[in-house]
């Protein structure tokens, strides 16, 4: 039974999505909180195909950013500043929610009081077949559903906050992250400074359609997440802190250890008598014995060979967090926070208004957080 809510505003943010949109719009069109509760919006940033028309299908309202890609984060802001719900829930393109999903969000953020965001899941049937997208689905899921409850984070592939919430944290970063980065985290640590819970309720799922392939697997874990994060982590004074998601210490030891592995791999040839080669071995048996719910998982959702393949690859997660955090903590000391190109900066610094607008700097990020009280 439905009982009466608040109104939801549901947010996508689309770039040259056309052949998805069928699926994950039609998805929430599926939803079983009825229509009247949510308006639906999708912001079309600067589409070279028939993204508009194709949402225009489903949507309430279209939003068409002309010209280049502003990023996910421009775009949201941009979708939120026209939508009316006091409930706004955020997913992206690629993401086909259960039918439950919008009802769980709307009825989470209707009943807990201190709650001022909270976010889902994929599930465990991941659409794309290649071995690299089962990978990086899977374990996506598996790392949110062994972290349920309160979160440090956020995440906006399928997340939603209170409007006020939204507002008072001042939306997403625009002027640091102009591609799809970490603007959803970041945005959690402002809600978290603000003395608002986040949580993580991996029972509110979605099915993701990404397809990963190995270059966008290092692109990604390099450039737009793991490199961002570490500068974020580095302004913040907390690179070595944190305890949730893939901060875990485990994961800490894990790519600590994965290192040691290499290095004593690479040294081997070159020490003679000292059995590098073992202790190598040693290190990575301890990485597989501190992963063994992940590849016992693996095991069970798509057997044993599959679960044997991945090490290789998963041993790469970790050699690419380690330089993640080299590089991150390296740009931190060097340049400082993210730059926009000259261009936009030329715009801000002399008040241009254009459509779109400039986007905004925002005086609440990349600021070193209060204290807040607990």
């Amino acid at each position: 039974m439905i009982t009466p809510r608040a109104f939801c505003s549901i947010i996508v943010p689309a770039r040259n999505a056309a052949g998805l949109l069928p699926r994950s719009l039609g998805a929430l069109r599926n939803s079983d909180l009825p229509r009247q509760h949510w308006e639906l919006i999708v912001v079309d940033d600067g589409s070279t195909d028939e993204t508009a028309a194709v949402a225009a299908r489903y949507a309430d309202t279209v939003v068409r950013l002309p010209g280049r890609a502003h990023g996910p984060a421009y775009a949201r802001n941009r979708g939120f500043e026209v939508s009316r719900g006091s409930i706004v829930m955020f997913f992206d393109a690629d993401v086909v929610v259960h039918p439950d999903a919008v009802r769980k969000f709307a009825d989470v953020l209707t009943t807990e009081e201190d709650v001022g965001a909270v976010f889902g899941s994929y599930d465990d049937r991941p659409s794309a077949p290649g071995f690299m997208s089962q990978y990086r689905n899977l374990l996506h899921h598996h790392v949110h559903q062994q972290n349920p409850g309160d979160s440090e984070t956020f995440w906006a592939g399928a997340g939603a906050v209170r409007r006020d919430v939204f507002a008072e944290c001042g939306m997403y970063d625009e002027w640091h992250y102009g591609r799809p980065q970490i603007e959803d985290i970041e945005l959690g640590g402002r809600i978290r400074t603000h003395g608002w819970r986040i949580l993580l309720c991996p029972e509110i799922q979605a099915t993701h359609l990404k397809q990963w392939t190995f270059a966008n697997v290092v692109r990604t874990d390099l450039r737009d997440r793991g490199i961002p994060w570490a500068r974020l982590l580095a302004h913040r004074g907390s690179t070595l802190a944190g305890g949730t998601l893939n901060l875990k210490l485990t994961e800490k030891i894990n790519t600590v250890l994965v290192w040691l592995a290499a290095l004593f791999i690479l040294a081997s040839p070159f020490v003679i008598g000292v059995p590098l080669l073992w202790a190598a071995l040693a290190c990575i048996a301890t990485v597989c014995f501190n992963s063994r719910q992940l590849f016992a998982f693996f095991w069970r959702v798509r057997g044993p060979w599959f679960a044997f393949g991945v090490l290789p690859v998963h041993l790469l997660y970790y050699i690419l967090n380690g330089i993640s955090f080299g590089v991150g903590v390296f740009l931190h000391q060097l340049i400082g926070p993210p730059k926009q190109d000259p261009l936009i900066e030329a715009y801000a610094e002399v008040g241009v208004e254009r459509w779109p607008p400039v986007p905004a700097r925002n005086p609440s990020t990349w600021t070193k957080p209060r204290a807040r009280d607990d």
